[in-house]
């Protein structure tokens, strides 16, 4: 999963964002709403986390201006206020949830996870494909009902490949969806992360490397 942070309160962002790669997913994070437009507009997020009250350009006009653009990202909206009205409002202007600050962080990550299932179509909550088995919510992988322990980054790469449903990733892809934009693209990541991934999950290898496309599992 590839999430965007909006939010202006810097130390807020960079914790919330450090936690969320701890949960696997590929986090970028920016500080004003004319940042979040320009990235929502050219990088495929599944889940945006909108703070409502953003400088240079307001967390309502982001979120009226992705919904015009129709950006598929699934936007999860956050304030600081929490009265009725104010719910009904940002659902109202193009958001598909809304949280009040502070919060849990695990109701964070569960409310991410409920809004990246539906991107841009319903997916199962437990993946399951050639004897394994990949649950999101509880972070578990399984090969043959046998508990395979995981990276993030290998469990990140795992989930992309187990989505694509038996069709070839490329490498840049999974480097879209799995890290996030400070990564190299020259750097040689996703061919040692699915070695060692391969490694972990076993024989017979499920994991196919396909000549000059990708990689399929």
């Amino acid at each position: 999963m590839r999430v965007l942070i909006a939010e202006d309160e810097r130390v807020l962002a960079e914790v919330v964002a450090s936690g969320l790669r701890k949960e696997a997913m590929a986090v970028d994070v920016v500080h004003d709403g004319s940042a979040a437009v320009e990235r929502a507009m050219t990088h495929d997020y599944d889940v945006i986390v909108l703070d409502r009250d953003l400088p240079a350009v307001h967390g309502d006009d982001v979120c009226r201006t992705l919904a015009a653009g129709r950006v598929p990202a699934r936007i999860i909206m956050l304030t600081a206020a929490s009265d009725l009205r104010s719910k009904v409002e940002g659902l109202g202007l193009g958001a598909d949830d809304y949280l009040t600050k502070p919060f849990d962080f695990p109701e964070l990550v569960a409310r991410l996870r409920a809004l990246a299932r539906r991107v841009p179509q319903a997916v199962p909550p437990v993946l399951t494909r050639a004897g394994v088995t990949l649950d999101p919510g509880r972070r578990q992988v399984f090969r043959d009902s046998r508990y395979v322990a995981l990276s993030p980054k290998e469990f990140a790469v795992l989930e992309v490949l187990m989505r694509a449903e038996g069709t070839v990733v490329s490498a840049e892809v999974l480097l879209e969806k799995a890290w996030d934009e400070n990564v190299n693209y020259f750097t040689n990541s996703v061919r040692m992360t699915v070695m060692t991934l391969r490694k972990k999950l076993g024989h017979p290898p499920v994991i196919e490397t396909v000549p000059g496309a990708g990689y399929r599992l």
